[in-house]
């Protein structure tokens, strides 16, 4: 039973989509990042980065002293758990290193742009037009990168479902906050829509996602953007 310690955000929901797919047992454990959960101690130990997800596998690989293994980063999980099962990656190098490297494409670029674009567009406490229009364009620029790898391929890493999809959908279910209409890339709208129709894809966005707030309030800016964000610990 894998212990995940996540929160119903696009990189917690990668992971949780990937459990479902793979029908690997896990049980959930909240952790409120607009409640600063994510600064405990408990977490700090499994999460040094103090960020979501992170699993603890009691299966995995053990360290020297025996402890149970745990693995931060969520694109680090997918790969893990991609190999602990056998689904979801090529095992031929040119389809393994062609899913890796449209995962690092998300991990590098997807995530942290429309992160940006989100928080400049929905939660600055005032808006800054210059970083609105700088993320809104990358994002865009992104989404037509996509587009145009999916209009050669089924998926993004070639015509077979992989983690590099399962890390990228997420983020794009937001599309109306990042300024992107989606009919605009004819292609990642049709990818979209083939995976959000997946019954695992459903359960896994679906995972505490009555436990998030509608509403943004201080303490939560305070926890997610505030000076908490940059206490030595």
């Amino acid at each position: 039973m894998i212990d995940v310690y996540s929160w119903p955000t696009p990189n917690g929901h990668k992971v949780h989509i990937m459990l479902e797919e793979t029908g690997l047992a896990y049980t959930v454990h909240p952790v409120d990042i607009g409640a600063g959960d994510q600064f405990t101690p408990a977490f700090l130990a499994i999460s040094p980065n103090n960020k979501i997800p992170a699993v603890v596998d009691p299966d995995g690989p053990r360290s020297a002293d025996g402890t149970p293994f745990s693995l931060f980063e969520s694109g680090a999980i997918l790969q893990y758990l991609a190999e602990k099962t056998g689904q979801f990656m090529p095992t031929d190098p040119a389809g393994r290193y062609a899913t890796l490297q449209w995962l690092m494409f998300q991990m590098g670029g997807v995530g942290p742009m429309l992160g940006q674009t989100h928080h400049f567009r929905v939660y600055a406490p005032q808006p800054i037009e210059y970083a609105i229009n700088r993320y809104t364009n990358e994002t865009r620029r992104l989404y037509g990168v996509m587009d145009a790898q999916l209009d050669k391929h089924r998926f993004l890493a070639g015509d077979a479902y992989t983690i590099a999809d399962i890390a990228t959908f997420p983020w794009t279910r937001s599309w109306q906050n990042q300024g992107v209409e989606l009919d605009a890339f004819p292609n990642v709208k049709r990818w979209h829509e083939e995976i959000a129709a997946r019954p695992a894809v459903q359960r896994g966005v679906a995972v505490l996602a009555n436990a998030r707030k509608p509403l943004m309030d201080d303490k939560a800016k305070e926890m997610l953007f505030g000076a908490t964000q940059y206490t030595k610990r």
